[in-house]
């Protein structure tokens, strides 16, 4: 190719391209372009280990520079791409030196990413001592709040919120969970994987209150001190960080001409409505099971992008994933297989070890997804069951003395 495949976005949907790209021995030159000033870099510690200082910033990035360097591609970073012309095949960039640097691609990749959302302004939502948490900066600057018998308001019950109560917890500080919903998990998971996360929390000092919104943040000095919540309760606090879901950046592929459908719609091979552009990540959106879904996680981050990265090399390959995620809240480790989209039945396994047990989802008798908690066993002969497309019955599931091996 005459000109660079490009990248716009340098988090982990970025760094598996490239790899496929090197790995498969295409040789032409690569361009990543980010916003960050940091190289990619894995994004799950951030809220666990990173934030603990079990984890420093060299550990944190997934591929040194030298990588970078001894594979010929060129960074751009501190870099935003303004637009893009799609006819003639250019992004122009924006560094704050140069606001008007062109570059011909033959291939674009939109790895885009998404944003957290905030609290709107009038709620307090961008007072002092209030953070979202998505990435370096973010966790860099709330930092030095996790210190013990400090308050902390974590608004959002979803995996990202309880994530941090649990580390916030395990430090020492006081923490109070509010979640609008009757429940916590209520979109990702069924009553019984709730029930189980409230019990944990609740276990560890970490307070959850339900069916709870906020009414407004208020400052002392210009930084958050008190929450008032929709129940009339008042809230003294140290820092809030909200959990309260994210957007998926479309502009620039809007702005493009793009189809947009729950993010930047893509096909099978994780390409965009135009041709020569292909999308990847928590941005993308694609077809699974007749319907148009976006998967926030980095496996999909990963195998979407190396879709992507086999159909530029000439591979017709369609992307039909598995889905699978994971969360360490306390000494906890769930693990996800399917998805539970359109789920009508569950029945709960009890694990062999104490405490562990699995969630499995069933649209009537058809088998969709499992949450294994503390249960490596049941996660991963569920996820092979899924992989073979077989349906295990309900019953037997549920008995302990079944030999899940059996259903695969």
């Amino acid at each position: 190719m005459t000109h660079p495949i490009v990248i716009v976005g340098a988090g982990q949907a970025a760094a598996s391209f490239i790899a496929k790209l090197r790995s498969s021995d295409y040789m032409g030159p690569i361009l990543l372009i980010g916003k960050e000033a940091t190289l990619p870099y894995q994004r799950p510690p951030l809220s666990k280990k990173y934030l603990l200082g079990d984890l420093t910033l060299d550990r944190l990035l997934l591929r040194p520079q030298s990588w970078y360097d001894d594979n010929q591609v060129t960074l751009k970073l501190s870099t935003t791409v303004t637009r893009i012309n799609a006819d003639d095949q250019q992004v122009t960039l924006s560094n704050g030196v140069n606001d008007s640097e062109t570059i011909h691609y033959e291939k674009l990749l939109l790895a885009t990413g998404s944003t957290p959302h905030w609290l709107p302004e009038k709620m307090g939502g961008r007072l002092r001592g209030v953070y979202t948490l998505r990435n370096l900066v973010d966790v860099n600057q709330m930092k030095p709040e996790f210190q013990a018998g400090r308050k902390l308001l974590i608004i959002g019950g979803g995996y990202i919120g309880l994530e941090a109560a649990a580390v916030a917890a395990g430090l020492g500080l006081e923490v109070t969970v509010i979640e609008l919903a009757d429940r916590i998990l209520k979109r990702v998971a069924a009553p019984e994987t709730s029930d189980y996360f409230r019990n944990l929390h609740q276990e560890n000092g970490v307070t959850i209150l339900e069916n709870t919104g906020l009414k407004a943040l208020i400052e002392e000095d210009g930084r958050v001190a008190i929450a008032k919540l929709d129940d009339g309760r008042e809230l003294n606090v140290d820092f809030v960080i909200t959990g309260i879901g994210v957007a998926p950046n479309t502009k620039l592929a809007s702005d493009t001409g793009l189809n947009i459908d729950n993010g930047i719609a893509t096909d099978l091979q994780s390409r965009t409505s135009n041709p020569d552009i292909y999308s990847a990540g928590d941005c993308a959106s694609f077809e699974y099971l007749g319907q148009r879904i976006r998967l926030e996680s980095v496996q999909n981050a990963v195998d979407q992008a190396e879709n992507a990265a086999s159909h530029i090399l000439g591979e017709e390959v369609a992307y039909q994933p598995i889905p699978w995620f994971w969360s360490d809240q306390f000494k906890t480790k769930l693990q996800i297989a399917g998805l539970n989209l359109g789920y009508t039945d569950t029945v709960t396994r009890t694990g062999k070890r104490e405490g562990s047990q699995s969630v499995w989802y069933y649209q009537n008798d058809k088998l969709l997804a499992i949450d294994a908690m503390n249960d490596p066993i049941a996660y991963t002969m569920g996820r092979k069951i899924l992989a073979a497309g077989n349906n295990p019955g309900k019953v037997e599931v549920v008995d302990p003395t079944t030999n899940l091996k059996d259903f695969i």
